[in-house]
């Protein structure tokens, strides 16, 4: 197995439980943001998890690190992103990006979009052991709208994951939500999810 795709495995394989790596616990009422700086998700407003609850780390700037998968390469520096965690192995994330202007946000957008859309391809090109499917949940409402997708990915080895994705914008801004754990579609938190998401853009001003 090369370099490459051991990075690609080792990425969709802990892509859920990495989100809560150095992630300390906050009050669910905490808000990091200034004035006129985009709000993130507090834990209360990702999916319900049954057995734990929602932590969130600080609002940090800069690209998350790893990267989300499909969603991460597109990310410019100028990202600021928050990750949370649950007691098990479920995990998210929020990237968000100011852009100098609309229509670059609008491109933005419609870049992860393409890059979500394709990444299932884009896997399985780069490592012929991974199956991955993705999935379109379709658009949302919300501001200047906002769009769900899922990603399942199942490994020669025997693991299977599922993540949600969704791309947001609200005029200038554009972000990223990422929710992930061990599964397959049947275990993805659609409908809860799409709120989650409808809540993320709603909030960033």
């Amino acid at each position: 197995m090369n370099v490459r795709a051991r990075g690609i495995r080792a990425t969709v394989a802990v892509l859920a439980a990495a989100a809560g790596v150095a992630v300390a616990a906050v009050p669910a009422t905490a808000d990091t943001a200034d004035s006129g700086t985009p709000r993130f998700l507090e834990p209360g407003e990702l999916p319900p998890h049954p057995a734990s609850p929602w932590y969130a780390g600080p609002v940090t700037a800069g690209q998350p690190d790893p990267l989300p998968v499909c969603a991460g390469e597109a990310l410019p520096s100028t990202a600021t992103h928050r990750p949370y965690r649950t007691e098990y192995d479920t995990g998210a994330l929020q990237v968000t990006v100011v852009e100098r202007d609309r229509q670059r946000a609008r491109d933005f957008a419609a870049l992860l979009r393409k890059d979500l859309a394709d990444c299932a391809k884009k896997l399985m090109k780069q490592d012929p052991d991974l199956t991955a499917t993705v999935k379109s949940y379709g658009g949302l409402n919300v501001e200047e709208g906002a769009h769900v997708y899922g990603l399942h990915t199942a490994s020669a080895w025997g693991s299977s994951d599922i993540h949600l994705f969704s791309v947001g914008r609200d005029d200038r801004t554009v972000t990223v939500v990422q929710w992930g754990q061990m599964g397959t579609f049947e275990d993805a938190r659609v409908a809860d999810f799409r709120r989650t998401t409808v809540t993320a853009v709603d909030k960033l001003y």
